[in-house]
């Protein structure tokens, strides 16, 4: 939906040419429930448990991946500052 969650986005962009076709089908299945998306991030940042039923080896991918945006997000903070510069 139009209201998803940058997670999934950011996550398909880098993972799904990786992913074999049940890992495709698996996150299909979960982005297209539709009160899946704020959920996904909560599950994917480990604030929400995970529904047994979505837990599978693309939830764990989802998993790593926000440890891993979550991590380089503190490694680029101090870059945040430019972006809000005013033009010269």
């Amino acid at each position: 939906s139009s209201h998803s969650h940058p997670l999934s986005s950011l996550f398909a962009k880098e993972n799904l040419n990786k992913m074999n076709e049940q890992q495709l089908n698996l996150y299909d299945r979960l982005i297209n429930e539709p009160s899946n998306d704020w959920d996904i991030y909560y599950w994917a940042t480990e604030a929400k448990p995970t529904p047994a039923v979505f837990e599978n080896e693309v939830m764990a991918m989802l998993r790593d991946f926000a440890k891993n945006e979550k991590r380089e997000q503190r490694l680029r903070q101090p870059d945040l500052e430019y972006l809000f510069e005013p033009p010269r």
